[in-house]
């Protein structure tokens, strides 16, 4: 975890093209789910298909593409992102 904290936005074009930035670690990464840690929360993303496009974790980027169904915020805390794939 960094003292400096990234700035966190999001920006989402047609369902199919996320891009984000303040993500500070890649959870998970799976065709129908991915798990971020981003500067405000836990995100985890549902959709079909897929794909990370962009990955920069040095500046907290992430792009990932497919057919993104669903957003969703957690707060932090142990394993409670799991309870959303499956």
């Amino acid at each position: 975890m960094s003292e400096t904290q990234l700035p966190h936005e999001l920006s989402l074009k047609e369902r199919r093209e996320l891009t984000m930035t303040g993500v500070t670690e890649v959870v998970s990464f799976e065709e129908h789910a991915v798990v971020l840690r981003t500067a405000q929360g836990t995100l985890i993303i549902q959709g079909r298909d897929l794909q990370l496009k962009t990955l920069s974790l040095e500046g907290g980027q992430v792009a990932v593409e497919g057919s993104i169904s669903a957003l969703i915020y957690e707060e932090p805390r142990a394993s409670g992102w799991r309870r959303w794939l499956g």
